[in-house]
């Protein structure tokens, strides 16, 4: 079928998204096409144009953040019909792999394919002028219809909002996950929550439900401050060195329990500050990404050998996706979860560019693409 879609002809370049005319193929076997109602504009689309992801390919159809409705399935495919509600996953999970099979689907064996710009058979579902365009994540939502792997296919209530729901395939997961399952929160812990976009305010949130007394975020944009509050923040600073003072008031000179760092372009220098600001004995989550070719970190590593801290890292918030998907799903139909207050703007596919503008102006938590 031919619709319309964002590309990156030149990633790495910061050359911006072209939104024009592809071609995608029907599904094949293990596959099924979904009509979208909705994409969210997530940091991780945008490493891709600046090259803090390199990519050795092109073109590429981005965007891994949807939801929508089922119109076609593949042959024999018998989990999902036309007509059922779905969540996309970013990662998609084969349920056999020994990741999948230990309970952590987050680093499923295909997941390492997600960039490699061909579908999981190694072909290409989405074509234009003339040639092959590898998906983001194997999915490529920047398009108002996906033909997508089983593997990352998620069926969730009628009743769900399918505009709110897209949020819960990469960003409400992974900063929600990187509180309740990476960081291990116990009930009256002092927590720091560095970067407050749509994954960090989600991490604020699970902070909130895993019984944190104290959430400190941290975050240069006075918006994103003031909404963190909204969201379970109990404490709001500008810096490090604001949030230091505010965690030493707090806990008596001790430190925090739990930093977790979910900026939205992870940088060396902000490590440091983050275990000078973690007590002994804490944990620090790292869930932000930083660029790919990153190997200068200034760290006290005395410092944090002898006062028995932990460094534990985070891919989609440690989540179990066919587990936590739904689970979210129904935290939000319950009132426990905020999705509807996240979502800042709305645009337009051909509005792409000024979707990212407003990203790096730190104007939205999450801006998201709305599809006819």
């Amino acid at each position: 079928m031919k619709t319309r879609g964002a590309l990156l002809w030149e990633p790495g370049t910061r050359s911006g998204w072209s939104v024009e005319e592809i071609e995608i193929d029907a599904p094949k076997e293990h596959e099924a096409l979904i009509r979208l109602a909705a994409s969210g504009v997530c940091h991780s689309d945008d490493h891709l144009d600046t090259g803090d992801i390199p990519l050795p390919w092109s073109p590429v159809l981005g965007g891994h953040e949807g939801a929508g409705v089922v119109e076609e399935v593949g042959p024999g495919v018998t989990y999902v019909q036309p007509g059922d509600h779905v969540v996309l996953s970013f990662l998609p999970s084969c349920g056999k792999c020994r990741m999948c099979v230990t309970g952590k689907s987050n680093m499923c064996e295909l997941g390492a394919g997600v960039l490699a710009g061909v579908a999981p058979d190694g072909t290409h579902r989405v074509h234009a002028q003339g040639q092959g365009v590898g998906c983001m994540s194997y999915l490529g939502t920047f398009s108002p219809y996906v033909c997508a792997p089983l593997d990352a296919v998620i069926k969730i209530p009628t009743e769900m909002p399918l505009d709110k729901a897209a949020l819960i395939g990469c960003g409400v997961p992974t900063g929600w996950g990187s509180s309740v399952y990476a960081a291990e929160i116990e009930l009256g812990d002092t927590v720091v929550v560095v970067g407050t976009g749509g994954v960090g305010m989600n991490a604020v949130q699970g902070a909130k439900h895993k019984g944190a007394r104290n959430v400190v975020a941290v975050d240069p944009s006075e918006f994103k401050r003031e909404a963190a509050t909204e969201f379970g923040a109990t404490h709001t600073a500008k810096d490090y060195d604001e949030a230091a003072a505010i965690v030493s008031e707090l806990t008596g000179g001790q430190g925090a329990d739990r930093v977790i760092i979910t900026v939205g372009v992870v940088t060396g220098d902000l490590m440091n500050p983050a275990q000078e600001m973690t007590r002994r004995g804490g944990t620090m989550v790292l869930t932000g990404a930083a660029p790919v070719l990153q190997r200068d970190v200034p760290f006290d590593l005395f410092t944090f050998a002898m006062s028995g801290k932990r460094l534990q890292g985070s891919l989609y918030g440690t989540t179990v996706a066919r587990r936590d998907v739904p689970l979210l799903a129904d935290l939000y139909l319950r009132g426990e979860l905020k999705l509807d207050e996240l979502i800042t703007r709305t645009y337009s596919l051909d509005d792409i560019n000024q979707a990212f503008r407003d990203m790096h102006d730190g104007k939205n938590v999450r801006g998201v693409i709305v599809y006819d």
